[in-house]
């Protein structure tokens, strides 16, 4: 698939098949993830890859503020991606002060980059995907004993597509430009 028909024709999967995408697709996925641009090329984020029904329960009864569609999401996918990021390196310098005034947040950035790419990569090999976004952090680290020294980014929900999506109407170009 070139690349400008798979950024345009990849939607927001929530119904999956019941069939769990291969270990071997999943690291393609996160070969092709991989390639994502991070600050200094510090390469944070990490992929956990719920495959255990009862973690997987947990996540979805307790871990998403109890918010239902998320559950129903998480509850019809066979698969769900945990992404991970390291902390203290984006954004930092070696001494361990700031490099810009956004501090921080360059982690949720790059862990953004690397979860765009995720999901690009695996719709361009046939796999739905959708970012969830509403979730308890240190309920989902705990569900997965996430490593120390890391933080969750995101959840994606991983499966073959089982719906067919429209995309959404966009804005035009012309409300999205400003030349300055």
């Amino acid at each position: 698939m070139e690349a400008l028909e798979c950024i345009k024709t990849r939607r927001s999967i929530r119904k999956f098949k019941d069939e769990p995408v291969s270990h071997e697709t999943i690291e393609s996925i996160i070969e092709a993830a991989s390639m994502a641009p991070s600050w200094k090329n510090t390469q944070i984020a990490r992929y956990y890859v719920v495959e255990n029904t009862t973690i997987k329960q947990e996540i979805s009864d307790n871990c998403v503020l109890d918010f239902e569609f998320n559950q129903k999401t998480i509850s019809r996918a066979p698969q769900l991606v945990v992404v991970g990021m390291v902390e203290k390196r984006c954004g930092y310098e070696k001494d361990g002060s700031f490099s810009t005034s956004k501090e921080d947040r360059w982690e949720m950035y790059d862990a953004g980059i690397a979860s765009q790419t995720f999901c690009l990569a695996a719709h361009d090999m046939g796999v739905g995907t959708v970012i969830l976004g509403i979730f308890d952090e240190e309920k989902v680290a705990k569900a997965i004993s996430l490593p120390e020294g890391q933080k969750v980014a995101a959840l994606i929900a991983m499966g073959y597509p089982d719906q067919e999506c429209e995309a959404p109407k966009r804005k035009t170009v012309d409300e999205l430009v400003n030349y300055i």
